[in-house]
This record gives structure tokens, sequence and C-alpha cells, in this order.
């Protein structure tokens, strides 16, 4: 795998983690408010959401103001964009 292909792997792992958290933030919110600490909200939130350390740790410095509607549509746009990207060979 080339460098931009696994760079595009990991962006698109990273947002398909925030997509998912925002989708839940119930849940995250409520995890990350249980834990003693940053590194126990990053552990928790990886086993909530299935992700791993990075994505975990992505999730847990997402700002507020990226829940809005439009954020989260810029961000599942480029996930898509990602994926055919990554499907095409490019």
């Amino acid at each position: 795998m080339d460098e931009d292909a696994r760079r595009a792997r990991d962006e698109l792992a990273t947002l398909e983690a925030l997509l998912r958290a925002m989708d839940r933030r119930d849940e995250v919110f409520q995890v990350v408010e249980d834990s003693e600490t940053v590194d126990e909200a990053i552990s928790r939130v990886g086993q909530l959401l299935e992700i791993g350390a990075v994505s975990s740790r992505a999730v847990i410095d997402l700002q507020v103001r990226r829940f809005t509607r439009g954020q989260r549509r810029a961000m599942a746009s480029r996930a898509g964009e990602l994926k055919s990207m990554l499907l095409d060979g490019r």
C-alpha cells in the first residue's frame, strides 16, 4: 500500500469513528463523564465504539462545535470521498 493510500485509510478510520461518536453522543458523553482520567476515557470510548486508541483520542479531542449538522455533513462527505478514492485505487 502506498503512502497516500495509507494516509487516506487512516483519515477515513478517524472520520468514521468521529461520525459513530456523533451518532452515539449521549453514550460517549456518559462514558467520558464516568471516567476518572483522560486515559480511562480514551480506553472506554474505544471499547464503546469498537475503535482503536488513535481514533478514541480523536473522539475525546473532538470539539463540541463539530457536532453541528453542517460539520457532520462535511465529515460524512469527506469520508465518502475517501472511500471512493480507495475503491478506485487512486
